[in-house]
């Protein structure tokens, strides 16, 4: 942000031994850094910093005298990328009041592990994807080699994530292919993670739990079958050849159709154990999801169904087991309380699994910023009950990797809290503003605002007080509260969650008369939600069916304020069209201007249909006049 270009190039100062991380390190600097002619990257094990690293950096004069020290070349490099951000966000700076004159901070990230999870396919498609088509370009990768686009495309996509501290990808889709898992494709995999090895991203794929029976080398594939569990360490086997530090396997079993253990009336530990076993001796995991619904919980209110079904297991996994939970007990609604599962599950690892796609939050059609939605997850689940954060990506082939180009502050909003957790939604957006735009400081305050807004906008307009679920089906954009097909299963169907009536609206999920799914939490919130006089107004259709008459807080009724809130959305969504209509254009290139003011436009368009859908079809039962 309107730092100058020093006439000389910057010297890096290598007090380590040589590998191709410390190389990245030195050439993003030697590229990049602008704000001085020399610095030093110190590799001392003696620090004992983990992935750390520390940053030494001084003003003096007109430049800094600057310094990243690690106890690992990976610390070295993301504190490279830590002080090439803090140049580019003006956190240093050699003009400007704001900017500081010394740094020495010690960095070290919260989460172990920090994933993205990709729903590639192998087809190219991509579920969820709304972006383009799939980053992994297979038809390009043959005979050991790739195309050098290909290559290109993924060393960015690498450094971009090891920019944010982000060490872990799943590369393909949790409803896995079998053919994943042929010689064919791992080593086109091989290649994949020779290139994202040095930037610190460790290699894991999605697996279908019958691959073996799929490709036709098992009859069966009962997790208990002797031939079953040899034939998954004969395939970890040759995976970690090709592979040496591949992370482990992702599995969706008895999920949506997803085979599973379940099919030989088997439990989800007996089949996590089985592949578990597999990988053990290579220091290999199994990510286990806990999203898991229908089968063996008929009548039972979705929302409990995933801690029904694991907590029973709770302490029969193997230690190299993990569960990957969603943050809600629902599926990545635009709001949703806690999963309870986080607090049960004491004696069973945990990741959490957040969403970065939208598939719910209007997709790469919306303007929707997710840090305040997914510090509102950690502000009831401390991280501390988690050993790793995982997230659906949101990257494509398009050019600008995520279709909106605001979508890109999701990808890198998560990376900022996977590392550190405390960082506020304000700060990151600040910094990922003035690191994307040249904008002055106003703007860059405007469209923050803007930015910290949208997310709540985005649930009035959809589903305000804790409507959920009743998106269109299948693709799950735009509304259909009326929505019910009797070929589909029950809680597919957007009337199972809202159950509008003569009398009310909402969800009754209390224990006295409901499904008793507020009995799952821990207390003080089991009592809170419970009692409709303390549950607090953003979950209340959530676990109330709450009369259209009922006195809110603000003294209007339950349907008063629902108008209230739907307008209030869609004027949200209103404003922040003008805004960048009309005061970003003199900050912002001419193309990415058009783009993001066309999305708006189509953003206002699909809010007012929220709106508009939601109120008639509500009013039908409320029989009182659209406010």
């Amino acid at each position: 942000m309107g730092t100058p270009v020093l006439s000389n190039p910057c010297t890096v100062v290598i007090k380590a031994p040589t590998s191709p991380t410390v190389d990245i390190a030195r050439q993003e600097l030697e590229s990049h850094w602008s704000l001085g002619s020399r610095v030093s990257l110190v590799l001392n094990k003696k620090l004992r910093l983990g992935e750390g690293y520390r940053i030494i950096a001084k003003r003096k004069g007109t430049s800094y005298e600057a310094a990243v020290h690690a106890s690992r070349p990976i610390g070295l490099l993301y504190g490279a990328y830590d002080l090439l951000r803090m140049q580019n966000s003006g956190t240093l700076a050699l003009h400007g009041s704001h900017a500081n004159t010394a740094v020495d901070k010690v960095e070290r990230p919260v989460f172990p592990t920090r994933m993205l999870n990709h729903w590639d396919n192998l087809d190219g498609s991509i579920e969820r994807g709304y972006a383009g088509k799939s980053i992994w370009k297979w038809e390009q990768i043959s005979n050991g080699t790739m195309t050098e686009t290909l290559r290109s495309r993924i060393q960015q996509y690498a450094a971009a994530n090891a920019s944010l501290g982000i060490n872990a990808s799943v590369l393909n889709n949790v409803n896995a292919s079998p053919k994943m898992l042929t010689r064919e494709y791992l080593d086109k995999v091989k290649l994949i993670a020779d290139i994202l090895r040095p930037y610190g991203i460790t290699t894991y794929l999605s697996i279908n739990f019958a691959t073996p029976m799929a490709l036709g080398d098992t009859k069966t594939a009962d997790p208990l079958d002797k031939d079953v569990a040899k034939w998954w360490k004969k395939k970890a086997k040759e995976v970690y050849s090709l592979i040496p530090d591949f992370g482990g396997f992702l599995v969706k079993a008895n999920s949506e159709g997803q085979p599973g253990p379940g099919d030989y009336q088997r439990t989800h530990a007996e089949g996590a154990n089985m592949l578990a076993d597999a990988v053990k001796s290579y220091g290999g995991k199994i990510i286990w999801r806990s999203f898991v619904y229908g089968a063996n919980h008929k009548n039972e209110d979705r929302v409990k169904q995933s801690l029904s079904e694991f907590k029973p297991m709770d302490g029969k996994f193997r230690p190299n087991v993990i569960l990957q939970s969603k943050n809600g007990p629902l599926d990545f609604q635009p709001r949703e309380p806690f999963a309870p599962i986080f607090m049960h599950l004491k004696k069973t690892p945990q990741y959490g699994e957040l969403q970065i796609t939208q598939e719910y939050l209007g997709q790469s059609k919306h303007l929707v910023y997710l840090a305040p939605m997914w510090k509102e997850f950690f502000s009831f689940v401390h991280p501390s009950l988690m050993q790793g954060i995982a997230a659906v990506a949101n990257i494509g082939d398009d050019a600008n990797w995520c279709g909106h180009p605001f979508s890109q502050a999701n990808w890198y909003a998560f990376g900022r809290l996977a590392w550190n957790p405390e960082l506020s939604s304000e700060e990151i957006a600040d910094e990922w503003l003035r690191q994307t735009f040249s904008m002055p400081d106003e703007a860059i305050a405007t469209m923050k605002s803007v930015m910290m807004e949208s997310r709540e906008a985005c649930v009035n307009y959809m589903m305000p007080l804790g409507l959920h679920h009743i998106f269109k089906f299948d693709h799950h954009y735009g509304p259909e509260p009326d929505g019910f097909k009797a070929d589909y299963p029950l809680e597919w169907c957007p009337v199972y969650y809202h159950r509008a009536d003569s009398i009310g609206v909402g969800f009754d999920r209390t224990v006295a008369t409901g499904s008793g799914a507020t009995a799952q939490y821990p207390e003080p919130y089991a009592s809170e939600y419970d009692n409709i006089a303390t549950c607090p107004e953003e979950y209340l259709l959530w676990f109330h069916h709450v009369p259209w008459t009922y006195r809110m807080k603000s003294g209007k009724t339950l349907w008063q304020e629902l108008c209230d809130k739907y307008n209030a959305g869609v004027a949200t969504v209103r404003n922040h069209r003008y805004i960048w209509h009309y005061k970003m254009k003199p900050y912002v290139d001419a193309e990415r201007w058009q783009h993001v003011d066309t999305l708006l436009n189509h953003q206002l368009d699909n809010a007012r249909e929220w709106r508009n859908v939601c109120l008639d079809y509500f009013q039908t039962f409320s029989k009182l006049p659209v406010e």
